[in-house]
């Protein structure tokens, strides 16, 4: 109910700054108001209704609180959140106006996307402050000092345009001259993208920002290299990654594919967990490699953004697409359709997501298993606890927030499920 007199406001307006208005462009606001209206109110919800059981069940369960002071840092991004998409919407005219001096279609357009990614990252600065800076540190999570957090940023943003420049050059210029089937050439060029940014991004980005060493030889690398033999699994080396410089979070991942494959642990997690459970947290994830998660979710992400891109080839041939986000005689409107499409995908995303979510979920289950069936139970449990521990996660969160933002399973239901398998009958 909130939600739509939220979206009944935004449109009252949106017409009073401009009474004529395109069917479409209505329909489309008040679908975007009543998204993300209920996407606030939810989130509201979840926040303070739900907030005296999260810290109860927290504290009871794993010795942390939660503070009510970062409320105030989680309804913020919650607010930005819900409002972002709909402000960039509302001017996108006037960005694409400011790259008027470029007569160059496709220059004209890298730019217009370029100096919206910059405007985020103007606007999110921040915020990324306040959460690293405040919220992190108020928990004792952040390690990150501002020399750091400013090179951090610098090198990103280079690296990000001496990637997106390139690339969104070739795709306008697909868009521009291959009208019809441009978005099956960038869907092949999408699939090369997904094969090989992982050895990519360890190979050339990574050890921009941390420093990758060896395991070291000892009781953990000839137990987890036992686990990977047992598995059939080759990889090009055991890493550990210099995390705590940033965060006192602890993680662990594999990435890449073939010969390029690569196990890297954070040193946070060597720190604070025991051998045993580190050594589950590997089968963990080996778990997702036996199961074939990684093949079967790139088959997935290949297939959802096939179909997604077919929309968007078909939306950017509309001819009142761009009218009705008041973009008149544009001399190449690619750029433009194009980003109206990413934010329009950005607003459905979640009702796609239930469906992602609740796959990413069942493979949780189905890895926690397979760490629990070569490791044992015990050090499954031991890990995840105290994982969740150290990273104060939240134990109990709301059941409509979870279902649609969480994509991996409570500890206490992953913790009972695990339980349940070591109490089956063999």
């Amino acid at each position: 109910f909130i939600g739509l007199l939220f979206a009944a406001a935004l449109v009252f307006a949106w017409g009073f700054f401009d009474e004529v208005r395109s069917t479409f462009n209505v329909l489309m606001l008040l679908f975007l108001a009543a998204m993300q209206g209920f996407c606030l109110t939810r989130d509201l919800f979840n926040l303070f209704v739900w907030f005296e059981v999260m810290s109860v069940a927290a504290y009871a369960l794993t010795g942390f609180s939660l503070r009510r002071a970062s409320l105030a840092g989680a309804l913020n991004f919650t607010v930005i959140n819900s409002l972002g998409s709909m402000l960039m919407l509302a001017g996108i005219g006037l960005l694409y106006a400011a790259t008027g001096a470029l007569h160059a279609p496709i220059a004209r357009g890298v730019s217009f996307l370029v100096s919206i990614a910059v405007v985020g990252s103007v606007v999110g600065l921040p915020f990324a402050l306040y959460r690293t800076f405040v919220l992190e540190s108020r928990f004792g999570f952040n390690k990150t000092d501002a020399r750091t957090f400013v090179l951090d940023r610098l090198k990103g943003t280079a690296i990000g345009l001496v990637v997106a420049v390139p690339l969104l050059t070739a795709l306008l210029a697909l868009m521009r001259h291959l009208t019809g089937l441009w978005w099956l050439w960038a869907w092949f060029g999408l699939l090369a993208l997904m094969v090989a940014a992982p050895s990519v991004f360890m190979r050339f980005v990574a050890p921009r920002f941390n420093t990758f060493a060896p395991l070291a030889d000892g009781e953990l690398r000839r137990r987890i290299e036992r686990l990977l033999n047992g598995a059939g699994y080759t990889s090009s080396g055991l890493f550990t990654m210099d995390a705590s410089k940033r965060s006192s979070h602890g993680n662990a991942f594999f990435i890449g594919f073939g010969r390029s494959k690569r196990i890297v642990m954070f040193d946070t997690l060597l720190e604070r967990c025991a051998p045993v459970e580190v050594e589950a947290v590997v089968a963990h994830e080996l778990g997702h490699y036996r199961h074939r998660h990684v093949l079967t979710g790139l088959a997935h992400g290949a297939l959802t953004s096939l179909v997604a891109l077919a929309i968007f080839g078909w939306l950017s041939r509309q001819p009142w697409l761009l009218p009705g986000f008041d973009v008149r005689g544009a001399a190449d409107g690619g750029a433009v359709a194009l980003y109206v499409c990413l934010l329009l995908s950005s607003i459905v995303s979640p009702l796609g997501g239930l469906a992602g979510n609740w796959i990413s979920r069942r493979n949780e289950y189905q890895a926690d298993a397979y760490a629990g069936r070569t490791v044992g139970v015990a050090p499954m449990v031991s890990a995840l606890t105290n994982l969740a521990r150290d990273n104060a996660s939240t134990l109990t969160p709301d059941p409509l927030y979870s279902l649609v933002h969480h994509s991996h399973p409570t500890v206490p239901l992953r913790v009972a499920r695990l339980r349940g398998l070591d109490a089956a009958p063999a």
